[in-house]
């Protein structure tokens, strides 16, 4: 399995705003309803990072700081846990996050094809998003439908069986 580094090392510092991202609300729920579940603080710390991510759309570097301080980490520790999982983003993604699958079953059901026509139709290549924020394109290592490939996730919907002539359409159709 080959390893994909991000380059956070070059990221660009992101502004503080001033409301926190991690709500006094949120806390309160996570402190009454989600810690109890966990033999340590430090053990929530997916738990609140999908949470964030799931209210916001990504994790701005201010949200890891807030999650960090709330579970009694350092910033580093909970930025590691961040960026190691594909499911966490750390810049804005577009309103739509398709993700194709690069397994060995897509891979060999043409993959390559379906990546290339949505970065021809988007302009847009692997890891980047439309400049009007629409559309965000990565790949995914797999999505768990090897019997019908190539396929890919958009947003929380999976389509199957793609060709460059489908996914098109796919895209045309959505709002």
């Amino acid at each position: 399995m080959a390893w994909t580094m991000k380059n956070s090392a070059g990221a660009p510092a992101q502004e503080q705003r001033a409301e926190p991202y991690l709500t006094d609300e949120m806390k309160k729920e996570f402190e009454a309803n989600l810690l109890p579940r966990y033999p340590t603080r430090r053990a929530a710390t997916l738990p609140v990072l999908h949470a964030l991510e799931d209210k916001y759309g990504w994790l701005p570097y201010q949200a890891l700081e807030e999650t960090a301080q709330f579970l009694g980490l350092t910033a580093s520790e909970v930025g590691d846990t961040a960026s190691f999982y594909e499911m966490f983003h750390l810049q804005p993604k577009g309103q739509y996050l398709i993700q194709v699958c690069q397994s060995i079953s897509c891979e060999l059901t043409g993959h390559e094809g379906i990546i290339g026509a949505i970065e021809k139709k988007l302009g847009i290549g692997l890891g980047e998003t439309t400049k009007d924020g629409k559309f965000t394109l990565t790949h995914a290592e797999c999505l768990g439908s090897c019997g019908s490939g190539p396929c890919c996730l958009i947003n929380d919907k999976l389509y199957e069986n793609l060709t460059t002539a489908n996914i098109d359409q796919i895209l045309d159709a959505l709002p």
